[in-house]
């Protein structure tokens, strides 16, 4: 399969046909919601990443900016951003960002570091609409994210309790692949992998700005471990599991 058909691929599969600026979908209807949702669900379970070619495996990277750590404590996600890569290319066009009105007051200090503004999150989309369109985008890819487990405790928690949606995506920490060259006792700041691996630290603390750096690191190891001879991620996870 050329790269051209990967691309049209992974739109088709991902709900993203046409255009390169992402609309979203509409979510006043919940006909359409519940029927988008349970065939991802059922493409959730043909899904097989595990031994797709490294250099042909689907992935969007994303990132959640959220108000807090602890989902389960009433922390809520104010914005995500991601984006899509196969291999080692990242689609630089295949993009999707929107802020999430939490319906709660923001601490100063994360509107400070994410530079939001309250005024932004007043006139965002709801939790589940910004959701929705965000399943939408992914479909039934793997995910990639910088400390998953921050992104995943959220997405699990949220797409239950706003989409009654059981949140099944497998999601990759970008130090997944890192471990093959290196031992990582405690996850490394997204901004000290970068400068290991020449990229260039740009728009921190932004979900879109995020997820393009995250983005870079994982095509960054991703070609490392190609090199290194690693055909799957079935390869790796038995490497992996050898090291322990």
């Amino acid at each position: 399969m050329g790269m051209n058909d990967m691309i049209r691929f992974f739109r088709q599969m991902s709900g993203k046909i046409g255009s390169n600026i992402y609309a979203g979908m509409p979510t006043h209807s919940n006909p359409q919601q519940m029927s988008f949702l349970r065939q991802l669900q059922k493409e959730m379970k043909e899904v097989n990443s595990l031994d797709s070619p490294l250099e042909e495996l689907p992935v969007v990277v994303f990132d959640l900016e959220t108000t807090g750590f602890y989902p389960e404590k009433g922390d809520r996600i104010i914005s995500i951003g991601a984006i899509k890569v196969i291999g080692s290319t990242i689609l630089e066009n295949e993009v999707f960002y929107s802020l999430i009105n939490p319906e709660i007051s923001v601490p100063p200090d994360i509107l400070s570091l994410t530079s939001i503004t309250e005024e932004e999150l007043l006139t965002a989309p709801k939790t589940s609409q910004a959701l929705m369109e965000f399943l939408n985008f992914i479909g039934s890819s793997v995910l990639v994210a910088h400390h998953a487990t921050h992104e995943q405790a959220f997405m699990k928690k949220f797409t239950s309790s706003h989409l009654r949606l059981n949140f099944e995506h497998r999601v990759i920490d970008t130090s997944f692949l890192v471990r093959i060259f290196q031992p990582i006792v405690n996850p490394l700041p997204l901004e000290q992998i970068c400068l290991e691996c020449g990229i260039e630290v740009k728009n921190r603390h932004h979900a879109l700005g995020d997820s393009k750096m995250a983005a870079k690191i994982w095509a960054f190891y991703i070609k490392k471990a190609r090199e290194q001879g690693y055909q799957n991620l079935r390869e790796v996870y038995e490497y992996l599991s050898l090291k322990r």
